[in-house]
């Protein structure tokens, strides 16, 4: 009786952004966690190599946004989308070429930008097609991908170590992997037939926000940008240097994406209770936490402690921001998305290189990771700020809750 559902159109187009999630994001993206300890045993990369080349991976990432924010023809942004699915394949494979520091560069540059192809253009077409064919427009199972494929990815590193195969022999597995992950993420989601027509379906007009709200959103956005960044890229490279738990670091970034997984529609229930900007707030308090625990201890139950709140708050934060972009500009949320992807991206281009020198200079990433813990409570206290003061913010809340629960 499952067969029928699974291989549905809904299932399989919602699948199909399941699966670009896997290959954007967690293969052309994240092996890049679990694999830099490894890469630094075997190669000259330093702590600040490392931050440089995680800096320009997110500069791709904001080229890509940029690109598809300023594409307005549906078709035009599905031919993008594919290939961004390609320049996944190639980015992960180039990294297997050589050791050659400005290869890994552009490398890492270009699965930035298809990195953009999931999280952006996937998104806005599997919308497209589910409106069209009066489907919900729910992308829980979508955006689970992201947490899915950081589990992929520390496993698949965990199996390799496990085979004896060094840092290029892994690419190439991560190559092999992503071929796999190309095809159902490309024929699974149909090229759109006509574009979606504006104005219709009985969608309520925009309500843009005052500038106090697009001001201080855009100041938390940036510091929840720079804490989402420094865990995402050296959470494995700092726990495989704690001697007590050298052989944690890739079951830490596993149990990060298994917490991150299913973190969407926990925070949409969230907010149902208290609010877009309550559960903003409350996501990036226990994301503080997160961030600083391995700072303060080096046991092997606080390092799970602060995979899981990490885990379980930075994909909430990103969803909660779009769901207030959607519900502020129903037909044309990247008018907001643009500028908040803009500060979003900014910290994380600046926060891992920041990050890999301070490393460097002092042999350990702790300042590093108090400065992230600082950032993003700097972004809590704005949203407190926020929520006090400014009528956007609590028509946003009071929209929240008034939402069915069915």
């Amino acid at each position: 009786m499952a067969k029928p559902i699974l291989l549905s159109p809904r299932y399989r187009v919602l699948l199909a952004g399941l699966f670009s999630q896997l290959l954007c994001i967690g293969v052309a993206r994240f092996a890049y966690t679990p694999l830099l300890p490894l890469m630094q045993q075997q190669t000259w990369l330093s702590d600040a190599q490392g931050g440089w080349l995680a800096a320009l991976n997110y500069a791709g990432y904001m080229l890509g946004a940029l690109t598809a924010a300023s594409i307005s023809s549906i078709r035009l942004k599905d031919t993008l989308y594919r290939l961004t699915l390609v320049l996944a394949l190639v980015s992960t494979a180039g990294m297997a070429l050589a050791d050659s520091f400005w290869l890994w560069a552009s490398m890492r540059f270009v699965a930035g930008f298809s990195s953009s192809g999931a999280m952006l253009l996937a998104s806005g077409l599997i919308l497209h097609w589910l409106i069209s064919h009066r489907q919900r427009g729910e992308l829980g199972i979508h955006f689970a991908g992201v947490g899915l494929g950081m589990l992929l990815a520390a496993l698949a590193v965990e199996l390799m170590l496990r085979l004896s195969l060094d840092w290029q022999a892994q690419w190439w597995g991560f190559a092999a992997l992503a071929v796999a992950l190309l095809v159902p993420a490309w024929t699974w989601l149909p090229r759109p037939a006509k574009p979606l027509e504006g104005g219709g379906g009985g969608q309520r007009p925009a309500q843009p926000p005052s500038r106090t709200f697009m001001r201080l959103m855009l100041a938390a956005y940036f510091c929840a940008g720079y804490g989402y960044v420094i865990s995402a890229t050296f959470i494995v490279a700092i726990v495989e240097r704690e001697p007590l738990l050298a052989g944690a670091g890739n079951w830490t970034f596993a149990l990060v994406g298994l917490a991150a997984a299913p973190a969407v529609m926990l925070w949409d229930l969230i907010a149902r209770w208290i609010g877009y900007l309550g559960a903003l707030i409350a996501a990036m308090g226990l994301q503080v936490v997160g961030i600083v625990l391995p700072a303060v201890t080096d046991n092997l139950a606080g390092v799970l402690a602060s995979a899981v709140l990490y885990g379980s708050t930075f994909l909430g934060c990103v969803s909660l921001v779009l769901t207030m972009a959607g519900r502020l500009y129903p037909q044309s949320p990247a008018r907001m998305m643009g500028r908040m992807t803009l500060a979003y991206g900014a910290a994380q281009i600046i926060a891992p290189a920041l990050t890999g020198m301070l490393a460097e200079s002092t042999g350990h990433y702790d300042i590093g990771l108090w400065l992230a813990g600082g950032f993003v409570a700097l972004g809590a206290v704005l949203l407190v700020w926020l929520r006090g003061v400014d009528q956007t913010a609590q028509r946003l809340d009071a929209e929240a809750k008034a939402a069915p629960t069915g």
